[in-house]
């Protein structure tokens, strides 16, 4: 099998990998310069840079590789450690690079109004591919969204029916109404996404939470739910809410831990709770 286009092939279908390759060489060793082996997120492999105990070195790091996202370089000094004797003649040096292989990140934007014009064009120099839809073909369009992968001018349930999320999808909802945002986030909360997020208030934001409940979704649902979404920086008009939403994107993207003023106000300590009576009623008498 061929390691780049087995690398093409993980990426199209969301899932994630390691990549390793030998980049410097001293003396003699059981392999050659730029062999690779391709680690996938089941742990099996394409390639081999020689086997042994190296190979299994690399592929335990290599794990741990697309964990972090971060690239690695590994030393092997076949000569003085014993446990790395294969068999064969060797007594050299070797460097192991080991780079991630992740899957783009996909952003899909429900809703095609100024503010999701605003974050397609923020978010695509972020680095997200992105698709559009709404069921206006006024505003889902090339002409509005020339770049987007994909731009669905069609009925959200229709669309969504459709649709194949990955678990590196991430998903904002900003439709132009609330029994709009109810019908995306029903589907929305049930998919493998790995981000979720809902413009709009407070007293929406309950509305639609408990609605759904009703409807009997479990309530840990909605635990990785951003509503309101973005990040709290004071955001006003749609260019400054599309840059808190993409700046909450980016540090869903890398994983950051530190906690963060997040705009959800269930979310606390940064860390989503389930919505209970309790939460619902505090909030909505709050938000009165």
């Amino acid at each position: 099998m061929d390691i780049y286009e087995e690398i093409v092939r993980l990426r199209k279908v969301g899932r994630r990998g390691a990549v390793a390759t030998i980049v410097n060489v001293r003396g003699s060793i059981p392999s050659f310069k730029t062999a690779k082996m391709l680690v996938r997120d089941d742990g099996s492999i394409v390639g081999t840079i020689g086997g042994g105990c190296v190979e299994a070195e690399v592929w335990q790091a290599a794990r741990e590789v697309m964990e972090s996202e971060k690239p690695r370089t590994l030393t092997f000094d076949l000569n003085q450690d014993p446990k790395y004797d294969t068999g064969l003649v060797c007594g050299g040096t070797l460097e192991i690079f080991i780079e991630p292989v992740l899957p783009p990140a996909e952003l899909y934007i429900f809703g095609a109004g100024h503010v999701a014009a605003s974050l397609y064009k923020i978010a695509r120099v972020a680095g997200f591919d992105i698709t559009i839809v709404d069921d206006r073909e006024a505003y889902a369009s090339r002409e509005r969204f020339p770049d987007a992968q994909e731009v669905l001018a069609e009925d959200f349930d229709t669309a969504t029916a459709r649709l194949q999320l990955s678990e590196s999808a991430y998903i904002v909802i900003v439709t132009r109404g609330h029994r709009d945002d109810m019908r995306v986030l029903r589907w929305a909360v049930q998919t493998p996404a790995h981000y979720i997020g809902m413009i709009g208030s407070k007293r929406k934001t309950i509305a639609i939470f408990k609605e759904l409940q009703k409807e009997g979704l479990a309530p840990e649902l909605f635990d990785r739910v951003h509503a309101p979404v973005g990040l709290d920086i004071g955001a006003i008009t749609p260019e400054e809410i599309a840059v808190s939403i993409t700046a909450e994107l980016i540090a869903s993207r890398r994983n950051v831990e530190r906690e963060l003023p997040h705009m959800s106000w269930f979310r606390r300590g940064g860390q989503s709770k389930p919505l209970t009576s309790e939460d619902a009623a505090s909030a909505e008498k709050n938000s009165n």
